[in-house]
């Protein structure tokens, strides 16, 4: 496999030298081997710039963020991932087992916003670039590995995330990316413990560190073949790497999430043995398989990662994603499809490099133009993209209808329950007990904060709240932007 030095000019050598008065440590940042990381910080700040603001203009998407928040604040204060979004006293490993997020924990104490997650979020995504962008350098020269950089950066998959609010496979973007550069550069050890700490983010990424094991088998193997040294140890570290994301799953599934479960099993299982839900077909259509699997592929690889072995990473996700009978699995929506991002274009690389040597002078073609053209494609995508709306005025500018409906949820004490639909919940998360509108499960809270629906009146607000909660009265506080709140009469009264 071919190193990075041989292809990447070291600073000091040629692509350091400079025209007399030029200032040296400015020559050295305008190095090959920084490009990496100047692109990792422009995508931070692209990142940043539109969760913020879709933050500030209260375009939640959907309860995520304020689940994962609730839980990082129960990790802040040393208490139990709570998360009654999720219903009334949940804990968040008996949904799904992502103890990685405590990491976050620190920071949320210093910063107790949901803000913090949305930062933190974008420079996951961010860091994720560097060891794609800096393979692809090593292997394919400066501008190829720009270039792939580039499109990994703006590829569709990464935008959705970003837009999704705050999802916990932000921590898996990172690992996948180190674990699978080791693998292309024949780092195993790296490798190896790159893709470990996957088994904490969520419970169906043992298997995908598995599969990285794999990967490593085949790759040793083929050295082989080819009469290449082989470091010892490095077959028994990979099958050790097999039996752990194997095992580390297998005790996740069984035994961690039933654990915390009060129901004693994991949810999701009824998402593989039934038919789908409101009318959803029970199977994934072909037509709707191959037309995500073709996005996953086409517009990011021009099909040529299906000639590298590190494509198997992706397996585990599609195999769950595809067999479950949720629709919401199926499509290029959300945020399903981030962790797929590295792979496929790490695989790009792989596949690129291998296509340089081939006795066919098309393929040695399409390999030398392809990473031109897959830029060009998330350029092109992007204008239909999420960060398009940075190059809009009115992302910048926060609605009058957003203030007034702040100015409205301000009136909610600190520390009370509120019952909540989406929008409000970054508001509220972070400083009073939210459950989710609907799911309260017999707890009457203090106050009630919903969409204000069109010519609805208070009278027929508060009659809507009474009967979410028979027996209780509730009084309407106002209605701004939008949105009512509700207070609970007994809390009115005192």
């Amino acid at each position: 496999m071919d190193s990075a030095a041989a292809t990447v000019p070291a600073p000091g050598g040629p692509a350091a030298e400079t025209a007399p008065g030029a200032r040296p440590r400015a020559t050295a940042l305008r190095a090959p081997r920084w490009d990496p990381y100047w692109l990792a910080g422009a995508l931070f700040v692209l990142y940043t710039a539109l969760s913020l603001c879709r933050h500030r203009r209260m375009l939640t998407m959907s309860w995520d963020l304020g689940i994962f928040e609730q839980a990082i604040r129960g990790y802040a204060h040393l208490q139990a991932p709570i998360a009654d979004l999720k219903g009334p006293g949940t804990n968040i490993l008996g949904d799904h087992f992502s103890p990685v997020t405590a990491l976050l924990a620190p920071l949320y104490r210093l910063f107790p916003t949901p803000v913090t997650l949305l930062v933190a979020q974008a420079a996951l995504f961010a860091l994720s670039a560097i060891p794609v962008a800096r393979l692809a350098a090593g292997l394919l020269g400066r501008k190829r590995g720009l270039a792939i950089g580039i499109a990994y950066g703006l590829s569709w998959g990464v935008q959705r995330a970003v837009d999704f609010d705050f999802h916990e496979i932000a921590f898996a973007m990172p690992l996948l990316a180190f674990s699978l550069e080791a693998v292309v550069r024949g780092r195993w050890r790296a490798a190896v413990w790159w893709a470990v700490p996957l088994v904490l983010v969520k419970e169906d990424l043992g298997i995908t560190a598995a599969a990285i094991g794999v990967i490593i088998l085949i790759r040793l193997r083929g050295a082989k073949s080819r009469g290449e040294g082989v470091p010892r140890g490095a077959a028994p570290l990979a099958t050790g790497l097999v039996a752990f994301g194997l095992a580390a799953a297998a005790i996740t599934f069984g035994l961690i999430i039933p654990g915390f479960n009060t129901s004693g099993a994991y949810d999701y299982w009824n998402k593989l043995d039934g038919g789908g839900a409101d009318g959803a077909p029970a199977t994934i259509p072909a037509d709707t398989a191959i037309r995500t699997l073709l996005w996953i592929l086409l517009p990011t690889t021009g099909l040529l990662a299906l000639r590298s072995p590190v494509l198997i990473a992706a397996v585990p996700t599609l195999a769950w994603r595809f067999a479950s009978h949720d629709d919401h699995y199926w499509s290029t929506d959300w945020h399903y499809n981030a962790v797929l991002m590295p792979v496929v274009l790490i695989a790009l690389t792989d596949a690129l490099a291998r296509s340089r040597d081939s006795r066919r002078p098309l393929l040695r073609s399409y390999a030398h133009h392809l990473p031109g053209a897959v830029l060009a494609a998330s350029l092109a995508l992007t204008a239909s993209l999420p960060l398009y709306s940075l190059t809009e005025p009115d992302t910048y500018s926060v609605p009058e209808n957003v203030h007034a409906t702040e100015r409205l949820l301000d009136r909610i004490p600190d520390g009370a329950t509120v019952e909540s639909d989406i929008a409000p919940i970054s508001r509220l998360a972070g400083r009073c007990r939210v459950f989710w509108i609907g799911d309260t499960r017999g707890i009457a809270p203090d106050y009630i904060a919903m969409r204000l629906g069109d010519g609805k009146s208070q009278q027929d607000v508060i009659a809507d709240g009474e009967r979410m909660h028979p027996g209780v009265r509730y009084v309407f506080l106002g209605g701004e932007g939008g949105y009512a709140v509700l207070k609970k009469a007994e809390a009115e009264a005192s």
